[in-house]
C-alpha cells in the first residue's frame, strides 16, 4: 500500500483554514474538510489504497481541515491522532498546523463577509473566546502555528507551500499554436514569435513542423536567435515571479501564423531551457492541422 503524509489544519473560524487548504491542494494534497476524526484513518487508507496502481509518485499527501464545527466530534481527535500515529500507512506522523489570528481581526473579517460565527450563541466576541477555549488542546499540539492576522490570502499559500509543497510540483503548460485558428482561451500570457525568420520560405522545409532541428536552426537564424534570448529571459522572470505569487501552474501560449514551424520550434526549446527547474507540459495545438492542409492542398500555407 502506497504511504500517506498527512496534514492537519486547524485554527479559529475566519483565520484563513479555507484558504490554506486550498493551497495544499494545489501542491499536491487530497484535501478534505470538516470530516470528524472517526474517519480520519479510514480516509487516508481510502486514499492510499485508490491510488496506489497510479502514477502518483511514492508518497501520498492528504489535508484535513478541523474546527469548531465539528462540534462533539472534537472529543474524537486525540484518539484519531493516536491512530493515525501508530499506523503503518503514514510515512510520518500527522503534522498538526494550526491558524490564529487576533480577536478584532477575526471580528472585522467577520463584518466583512457577513457570515455567522459557527457556535452563533452569543455575541461574536464571546463566540470567538469560546472557541479559543475549544481549541486549546490542539493548539497546544499543533506543530507549526501560523498568526494570519497581517497576512494576505496570497503570503499564507507561500508560507504553506514553502513549508509543504514540492517546488518540482510548479506546472509550466505551453502551447504552440497559429494566430489564424484562434488563441487559446485558457494561457496566462500569449507570445507572438512570428518575427521570427519564417521556415516556410524554404520550400524543403515547408511540409514539416518546428520540431525538426532543420527548422529550427533556420527560425534561430539571423535575429531569430536575439528575439529567442530576450524572449527566455522574459518568461523565466515571469514564471519566478508567478511561483513567489504562490502560483502552483501557469500556461504559456506560443503563436505564429500557422502554429506549424515557428512556434513550435520555439515552444520545444523553451520546454529544455525550463525542464530542469519546473514540471513542463508541451502541447503543439495546430500542428497535426496545418500538415493535414499541406497534404490536402499539394502546398504549403504561410506559417
Amino acid at each position: 500500500m502506497t504511504q500517506a503524509t498527512v496534514v492537519i489544519v486547524t485554527g479559529l473560524s475566519g483565520a484563513g483554514k479555507s484558504s490554506a487548504l486550498k493551497a495544499l491542494e494545489d501542491s499536491g494534497f487530497f484535501s478534505v474538510d470538516n470530516l470528524p476524526p472517526a474517519l480520519w484513518q479510514a480516509l487516508v487508507n481510502e486514499v492510499c489504497q485508490v491510488t496506489s496502481g497510479e502514477d502518483v509518485g511514492e508518497d501520498i499527501r492528504v489535508a484535513i481541515g478541523v474546527d469548531i464545527r465539528a462540534h462533539a466530534h472534537l472529543r474524537g481527535v486525540d484518539s484519531a491522532l493516536e491512530s493515525l500515529e501508530a499506523s503503518k500507512v503514514n510515512s510520518a506522523q500527522p503534522v498538526i498546523v494550526f491558524l490564529d489570528a487576533a480577536d478584532d481581526v477575526l471580528v472585522n473579517r467577520y463584518n466583512f463577509t457577513r457570515r455567522h460565527h459557527p457556535l452563533h450563541r452569543a455575541s461574536l466576541t464571546t463566540d470567538i473566546a469560546a472557541e479559543r477555549v475549544a481549541l486549546g488542546d490542539l493548539r497546544a499540539r499543533a506543530d507549526l502555528v501560523l498568526d494570519t492576522s497581517n497576512l494576505s490570502a496570497a503570503e499564507l499559500r507561500k508560507q504553506l507551500q514553502g513549508r509543504f509543497a514540492d517546488a518540482a510540483r510548479f506546472t509550466v503548460r505551453l502551447i504552440s499554436f497559429g494566430f489564424k485558428r484562434g488563441v487559446p482561451g485558457d494561457s496566462d500570457n500569449v507570445f507572438d514569435v512570428r518575427v521570427m525568420p519564417n521556415p516556410f520560405y524554404d520550400p524543403d522545409l515547408r511540409p514539416i513542423d518546428g520540431r525538426d532541428k532543420r527548422v529550427q536552426s533556420y527560425a534561430f537564424s539571423g535575429d531569430g536567435e536575439a528575439f529567442f534570448q530576450d524572449l527566455s529571459h522574459y518568461i523565466t522572470k515571469l514564471l519566478a515571479k508567478a511561483r513567489e505569487q504562490g502560483r502552483s501552474h501557469y500556461t504559456l501560449a506560443i503563436g505564429c501564423t500557422g502554429g506549424q514551424h515557428r512556434s513550435v520550434a520555439v515552444a520545444e526549446r523553451l520546454t529544455k531551457l525550463l525542464e530542469d527547474d519546473v514540471e513542463v507540459s508541451l502541447e503543439h495545438r495546430d500542428v497535426s492541422a496545418a500538415l493535414a492542409e499541406h497534404n490536402q492542398r499539394g502546398e504549403a500555407h504561410v506559417s
